[in-house]
C-alpha cells in the first residue's frame, strides 16, 4: 500500500510515517498543502492521511483537489476539532474517513488499511499460493505451517507478489508500491530484499526470476 502523510507538525508527521512503515506500508511525507499537491500530482497513493489545518494550502482545499483529480486515492482526514459538525464538514469535502486528534495509533492503522482495501480491487482476506499463506491484516506469513519471521519490506514484497497471482511483477513496480520516494530508483534494494526473502522461504524455490521481466510466485 502506498500512503502519503500530510501533517505540518514535524514530530507527529515523523511518528505516523515511521509507524506506518513498520506496518509494511510505503509511506511518503509532506509538511504543507503545497507539497502534498505536488506529490499527489506525480504519484498514485492508495491513501492520503491529511491534516485539516495545514499551512499554505488548507487541508480542505487539498482534499477537494485530490477528489477532483479522480486518481482514486482515499482520504483520511485528521483534525484537532472533533465535533460532529467538523466530521460532517470533513466528509462533505470528499474525505472517506475522519479521525479526531489525539488518536490511538492502532485505530489509525486499522482505518488506513480499511481505506486501502477500498482503493484497490478486492483481494481475499488471506493470500496463498501452494504451501505459502499470508494474512495482510494480522501481518502473519507462513510456509508449510512454519511461521516466517519477515522484515516489513520482505513482508510487503511477498504480499505484493502473492496478490499478483502469478503475474510477473517488475522491480520498478515493487519499488513504486513497496518503497517510498526517498529510494534511489537505481538501487539494488529490490534484488537484495528478494534474496533475503528467498532465503527465509527456503526450498523448493517459491519466487522465480523472469528474464527481462521481474519476479513471480508459482511454477517457473
Amino acid at each position: 500500500m502506498r500512503v502519503l502523510v500530510v501533517e505540518d507538525h514535524r514530530a507527529l508527521n515523523t511518528l505516523i510515517t515511521a509507524g506506518l512503515r513498520r506496518e509494511a506500508m510505503a509511506v511518503d511525507a509532506a509538511l504543507d498543502g503545497h507539497a502534498a499537491l505536488e506529490q499527489v500530482a506525480t504519484t498514485r497513493y492508495d491513501v492520503v492521511v491529511l491534516d485539516r489545518d495545514l499551512p499554505g494550502v488548507h487541508g480542505d482545499e487539498v482534499c477537494r483537489r485530490i477528489v477532483a483529480g479522480g486518481a482514486g486515492s482515499r482520504v483520511l482526514m485528521l483534525t484537532a476539532a472533533g465535533t460532529v459538525r467538523d466530521r460532517v464538514e470533513g466528509l462533505g469535502l470528499g474525505a472517506d474517513d475522519y479521525l479526531p486528534k489525539p488518536f490511538d495509533f492502532a485505530e489509525l492503522v486499522a482505518r488506513v488499511r480499511a481505506l486501502g482495501r477500498r482503493s484497490t480491487p478486492a483481494l481475499p482476506p488471506v493470500l496463498d499460493n501452494g504451501d505459502l499463506t499470508l494474512d495482510p491484516n494480522r501481518r502473519v506469513a507462513s510456509r508449510a505451517g512454519r511461521r516466517l519471521d519477515l522484515a516489513p519490506k520482505e513482508f510487503a514484497v511477498l504480499a505484493h507478489l502473492l496478490a499478483a497471482a502469478g503475474r510477473v511483477v517488475s522491480a520498478e513496480e515493487l519499488l513504486d508500491r513497496v518503497w517510498d520516494e526517498a529510494t534511489d530508483p537505481f538501487t539494488t534494494t529490490v534484488k537484495t530484499t528478494i534474496g533475503r526473502l528467498r532465503a527465509k522461504l527456503g526450498q523448493p524455490p517459491a519466487i522465480h526470476t523472469v528474464r527481462d521481466g521481474g519476479y513471480r510466485i508459482g511454477a517457473p
